[in-house]
């Protein structure tokens, strides 16, 4: 998670902290002032710079290089193309190598085009996500028996097959092979297995006359570089960017987070599948025998752009057991296409746990099981019958409003209570303002004659916390939100909505550009706040709140912001009703007080204890 989403949790966590602070008996505290960090949109024309395919890219010295020798040297061989289509992407083969050149998904454009054309002219609009020019991927790599190191990266296969163009749809299939040879007796073949509507691909790796020739009996299956990143704001991509391995039945994510420094992992025993993933898009491999694999390693680093462009690089590779057969072959399921729950679920459930649905200080086990199993299943629904999702957003966040409404109407009137027992905590604290002590003793006695819990403000509101949690990150990594329009000027809900450019960046929160729905947001906070709070003492705060939200909402997505403003909205309403319906609060005492024995009872308990025992020291 990001510095800025993690300042934004902070940040509603002092909220909450505010509202405890409004019902106590004696509010003291300040919120701490808040930073927030810079994020920066890519123009286009450095987009473009960036993912130049003809651009090189230093690479460091490392095991995926690969060295000549006489049985596997490069041959000045004229490289050729294969291409298939299918109804979901455009997949381009090399013979160098035999492995990936380009890969287009044909349902996402690319942020800065309309996708207008067709045929070969329309994938200049589509997204793609291989980068050809910085490495093969998808390639053998092991140590022969010479001890020099082999990659077929640059290998020239042999391609036999006379058709070079497949275009596939629906049920159809095709297959393809390219093939190294050494000899006649002795070949390397890669074969490929392409389904007309998916975007999975059926992989045989067979060694022929292989034995003997590879040594440590072992081989690597080698992806290099990740995937591109394709998204304006490249800051936020490389947030959700990271190399994940299937490891002991638990998704292990391994994020270069820090610029110019190299992270490495290393895994040993069984590795059920590896993936590279930016925002919305992923790249795995998975073999098909789960005990194949000997174990994997990935390398990732961060590169700082011009523009405050970032990039991720991520190189993995798998282990696995060569058994130095005369003919063996090794089967793989290669995955390239966007981060959807429902199409990762029909290939393996355990690759669902590539969707980061957020959560963080022990709480994902918590937020993870709302976002997957309630509200992602909900949004769907919604979205079955309400073609356009900026009106999803608002009838979904109606109903979270009517699901919560019975935790915040006893959280208003708790609130109510104390505010009406403030005269009386006045007198209290009046009384007894030399005898600290003896105050606290009779303002938890007040409490409990009015039978009001101090903390019965704040406890509906902590309640919610893992379902505001769940939302976050649902509306953060959701690709269905991606290039979504709403109306007017909401285009596209994954980005923010951008109604003015200031032209500079303002000092201490570097925001240039304005959201239309962050002001709203910031708005109805700001009417919500004022609804609530009654004590001329924390006036600063109806002010100080909705400007710093609004200040750190600037740069979230569109969609987000629609959610939180709504839900603003409905929460005015829905207080405005509960204020109107109930009234104010009579303060009866109750009939029969027993003695609370909860955890503000018990630390109050404590406290008087310690300050007696502090007496007595100083008698």
């Amino acid at each position: 998670m990001d510095k800025q989403t993690t300042l934004a949790f902070i940040l509603i966590g002092a909220i909450l902290l505010i509202w405890l602070y409004i019902s106590a008996p004696d509010p003291s505290q300040t919120p701490p002032q808040q930073q927030t960090q810079d994020t920066t949109d890519i123009a286009k024309e450095q987009e473009e710079k960036l993912n130049d395919d003809s651009a090189s890219t230093e690479q460091d010295e490392s095991i995926f290089q690969e060295t000549d020798q006489s049985l596997f040297a490069v041959k000045d061989k004229p490289e050729e193309m294969v291409r298939i289509e299918n109804d979901v992407a455009v997949f381009e083969f090399s013979t160098t190598g035999g492995n990936f050149n380009k890969v287009f998904l044909k349902n996402f454009n690319n942020w800065y085009s309309a996708g207008e054309g067709n045929g070969e002219a329309q994938t200049k609009h589509l997204v793609q996500l291989i980068h050809y020019s910085l490495g093969g991927s998808y390639d053998v790599a092991f140590v022969s028996s010479e001890g020099k190191a082999v990659n077929t990266g640059k290998l020239s296969f042999n391609y036999e097959q006379k058709k070079y163009r497949h275009l596939l749809s629906g049920t159809d299939s095709v297959r393809i092979d390219f093939t190294y040879n050494i000899d006649n007796a002795r070949s390397l073949t890669k074969s490929y297995i392409f389904y007309g509507d998916k975007y999975i691909i059926k992989s045989d790796i067979r060694f022929r006359g292989f034995n003997n020739l590879i040594s440590n009996n072992s081989f690597d299956l080698v992806w290099n570089n990740g995937i591109r990143f394709v998204e304006e704001n490249s800051v936020d991509e490389s947030t959700f960017s990271d190399a994940i391995v299937y490891y002991g039945d638990e998704a292990v994510d391994i994020d270069a987070s820090s610029p110019g420094e190299k992270v490495v992992k290393e895994f040993r025993g069984r590795v059920d599948w590896i993936a590279a993933r930016n925002k919305y898009f992923a790249a795995i491999i998975k073999p098909e025998s789960k005990n194949s694999i000997e174990g994997a390693y990935v390398e990732g680093t961060r590169e700082v752009y011009p523009n405050e462009g970032v990039r991720e690089f991520y190189n993995a590779r798998l282990i696995i057991p060569f058994k130095n057969t005369q003919d063996e072959t090794h089967s793989f399921t290669i995955f390239i296409g966007p981060i959807d729950y429902d199409i990762l679920s029909e290939i393996d459930k355990s690759l669902r746990s590539i969707i980061n649905f957020g959560g963080f200080f022990g709480l994902k086990f918590i937020v993870r099981p709302i976002a997957e199993y309630i509200l992602l299943p909900l949004f769907k629904f919604l979205h079955a019958f309400i073609p356009n999702y900026g009106i999803v957003i608002i009838v979904f966040s109606l109903i979270i409003k009517i699901v919560v409404y019975p935790l915040t109407k006893s959280s208003y009137r708790s609130m109510k209570k104390m505010q009406a027992l403030q005269p009386k905590i006045a007198e209290i604290k009046e009384k007894y303002k030399d005898d600290a002590q003896k105050m606290n003793k009779e303002t938890m006695k007040l409490y409990s004659t009015y039978g009001v819990n101090p903390a019965g403000g704040c406890l509906p509101i902590l309640l919610q916390m893992p379902i505001f949690i769940a939302l976050w990150g649902l509306f953060q990594a959701a690709i269905d939100l991606r290039q979504q329009p709403f109306f007017w000027w909401i285009q596209d809900l994954s980005r923010p909505d951008v109604i003015y450019d200031l032209g500079f960046k303002m000092p201490l929160f570097g925001i240039q550009q304005i959201s239309g729905l962050a002001i709203l947001m910031g708005l109805t906070t700001f009417v919500q706040q004022k609804m609530t709070m009654k004590d001329p003492k924390q006036a600063a705060l109806v002010y100080i709140m909705p400007v710093m939200l609004t200040i750190l909402f600037m740069t979230f997505p569109s969609g987000l912001n629609l959610y939180y403003f709504m839900f603003n909205l409905f929460s005015i309403i829905q207080q405005y009703y509960i204020n109107h319906q109930t009234g104010d609060v009579e303060l009866v005492p109750v009939a029969n007080p027993k003695k609370k024995t909860g955890f503000m009872q018990r630390l109050m308990e404590q406290a008087e204890q310690q300050s007696k025992q502090q007496q007595k020291k100083k008698k």
